[in-house]
């Protein structure tokens, strides 16, 4: 060992040796008891306020038919919002625990750094605190609303709050993950410039997570227009639902996850000139096509667009079903030893494999709800959504895992994980 560090020492990082150990040794980020405390803490925290915010819901009168709508097209989209944002992280936690503790090697397949990856703790703190201030925030909102203040100082509260995490996320200072923060904000940019950067597997694999997000990035759109415009003055919910461009903008925020994955296959077909490439792209443009036609359903219930919906989200249903269990999770061998399955699996119950197809195939069917057009008021409706939103983020997380795993048992044999082998030679053109 002392004999390889000395020759990276002296080839590869120019006879400086604390350069060197970063590469040979890099050091990982000590588990603290205090990162368990707190996600404890914030875990009753939020348990606590959720439910003083449900008796003082109940108690106010907050969901008669004389407050309902204001509130739910204002407050409910907020917060909301950053309910699916926290359950992700929470599913997300949960794909890094199950991941530690089956040795996927994710760190190396999604090219994070070591030293300042998150780990399962992490994002739990992350998702806890989130979600503790938030509903803290509705009881303060709930609070003041019942003491008759005036709508307009009542309703900053929720665009505060927004504020508040965005100006978190964008922080220059080295607090609260910063390192993390920032990666994902590139990440971020690379997704919405596709095709012109080249495509990594955190950024398809980060885009295909914007796709199970669809609810929240139009809640997004939504409290955008409402403090923007300045409604929240008047406590005018109904000036961005009329307007034109908001309804024409549903289409855009509806197609843009699907438009970055489908780019991003296009740039990689174009990169490795793989058919498998331009297969996934008419994946993501099926979705497009079925997303459009349920919108433009919603806002015409007739017959035909009922018939349009029903055959272009049971075309691209079945295409994606394909896809997540024959390329994705690598399943469907016809010769495998494990039936309906693959000859390499992590997970040493087979059964897990069988009811986690069961349960992709009964959570990829739940744009059912859209046809059936259940008679209910708008609070249920809303909550239907809610619940609808949040059982496609339940089945990325689920999906998430199989992903992973599939690339884990891939990468020696194909190496499709990374773009280069990870060395820290650099590549120089030679005359040979």
């Amino acid at each position: 060992m002392d004999e390889v560090e000395s020759l990276f020492t002296q080839h590869f990082a120019n006879k400086d040796r604390k350069k060197a150990m970063k590469f040979l040794r890099p050091q990982q980020l000590k588990n603290s008891h205090m990162v368990t405390f707190f996600v404890g803490l914030f875990t009753g925290c939020f348990v606590t306020l959720f439910s003083v915010y449900g008796i003082l819901a109940h108690l106010s009168g907050m969901f008669t038919s004389r407050t309902e709508a204001a509130y739910m097209e204002t407050v409910y989209t907020i917060f909301s919002m950053f309910a699916l944002l926290s359950l992700h992280l929470f599913m997300y936690g949960c794909n890094l625990l199950m991941w530690k503790s089956t040795r996927i090697n994710y760190n190396f397949i999604i090219e994070f750094q070591p030293n300042t990856t998150l780990k399962y703790r992490d994002a739990f703190l992350i998702c806890t605190s989130l979600m503790t201030a938030v509903v803290a925030a509705m009881v303060i909102h709930l609070i003041l609303l019942s003491r008759d203040f005036s709508p307009h100082q009542v309703e900053m509260i929720p665009g505060i709050l927004l504020l508040f995490f965005i100006g978190l996320l964008i922080c220059p200072l080295n607090i609260f993950y910063r390192p993390t923060r920032y990666y994902f904000i590139r990440v971020i940019r690379n997704i919405v410039c596709s095709p012109f950067y080249k495509v990594l597997m955190v950024d398809f694999f980060m885009a295909d997570q914007l796709t199970s997000q669809i609810p929240l990035l139009r809640h997004l759109e939504s409290v955008s227009c409402y403090f923007l415009s300045g409604s929240f003055k008047m406590h005018n919910y109904e000036t961005c639902k009329s307007a034109k461009l908001y309804r024409e903008l549903a289409y855009v925020i509806s197609f843009a996850p699907y438009y970055w994955r489908a780019m991003q296959c296009a740039r990689r077909w174009f990169d490795e000139r793989k058919t498998d490439h331009l297969a996934n792209l008419g994946k993501y443009v099926s979705a497009m096509v079925a997303a459009g036609a349920r919108l433009t359903y919603a806002r015409h219930p007739t017959q035909f667009w009922m018939v349009i919906v029903l055959l272009t989200s049971l075309v691209a249903t079945v295409y994606q079903l394909y896809w997540d269990f024959v390329k994705d999770w690598g399943l469907f061998k016809p010769k495998s030893k494990n039936p309906w399955l693959r000859d390499d699996l992590i997970l040493k119950n087979k059964s897990i494999y069988y009811v986690s197809i069961a349960f992709n195939v009964v959570l990829r069917v739940a744009w059912v709800e859209t046809v059936m057009r259940f008679n209910i008021g708008m609070f249920e409706s809303r909550l239907l959504e809610f619940f609808l939103a949040s059982l496609e983020v339940i089945r990325r997380g689920h999906w998430n895992f199989y992903r992973l795993e599939n690339e884990h048992l891939n990468n020696v044999g194909k190496f499709r994980a990374v773009k280069t082998v990870p060395l820290p030679f650099r590549e120089t053109d030679s005359d040979s």
